[in-house]
């Protein structure tokens, strides 16, 4: 399972849906652009040690971009950016999660969901 970064976020505001499926599917992955758009995300240095204790006490493995994974973003941004406003994270995060056989849980299924091959768990915060 690769988990997209909202569902992160959700768990980290302490939604209880969230946090039942993030344990519910522990151990799992993110893309090293779900790291980063956290950390973009941090107010402070406290709340990036208590992102980085939960991904360790996860068991998260933090998927690097190769050149497989930039290759298909690429061409998903040429595909679907001028037809759907295709952001450079999401295609990241997508081609991460079909390069590598993930099934990508998110609430935002609507940034992925014209994209072959992806396979999407819905998450719903509520």
């Amino acid at each position: 399972m690769l988990i997209d970064t909202d569902v992160i976020v959700w768990y980290l505001h302490g939604n209880i849906k969230a946090q039942k499926s993030i344990n519910t599917n522990i151990p799992f992955k993110i893309s090293v652009i779900t790291y980063l758009e956290l950390i973009q995300g941090m107010r402070d240095k406290k709340e990036l040690r208590v992102l980085q204790k939960h991904l360790k006490e996860w068991a998260t493995e933090i998927i690097q971009i190769t050149e497989n994974i930039s290759t298909r973003a690429m061409f998903f941004v040429e595909d679907y950016y001028l037809n759907h406003s295709m952001e450079i994270a999401d295609a990241l995060i997508a081609a991460t999660a079909i390069e590598n056989q993930e099934v990508l849980m998110t609430a935002n299924d609507k940034h992925y969901s014209y994209i072959p091959n992806i396979q999407i768990n819905k998450f719903r915060p509520k």
